[in-house]
């Protein structure tokens, strides 16, 4: 089950091998992206709630976003758009509009 979450934001969750301590076992693991975020737990489930928990706190901090902001002419300046214009025509877009503005 926390493994198809991991899987989901394209983490891995490295484990560790189990140890014995007092005849039970301990499971440790960590996540690989983020190696700071650590689990211990009695058992496989346990820890990795553990590094669920700790995910989503750390998330929360970090306001983890998702965004792939496509790459596009318009984000660049003029000057920019001049230093590698290779002749090419821009869809929608007009360098007289941006000298303009300038």
């Amino acid at each position: 089950m926390y493994e198809e979450i991991f899987a989901e934001v394209q983490l891995t969750v490295v484990e560790q091998p189990i140890e014995w301590v007092d005849e039970l076992p301990l499971y440790r693991g960590h996540i690989k992206e983020l190696p700071f975020i650590t689990g211990t737990g009695a058992s496989k489930k346990a820890m990795y709630r553990q590094l669920a928990e700790q995910y989503q706190e750390y998330a929360v901090l970090n306001q983890v976003e998702d965004k792939d902001e496509e790459m596009t002419s318009s984000l660049l300046t003029a000057d920019q758009l001049l230093k590698y214009y290779d002749g090419e025509t821009f869809d929608g877009f007009s360098l007289g509009d941006l000298l303009k503005d300038e």
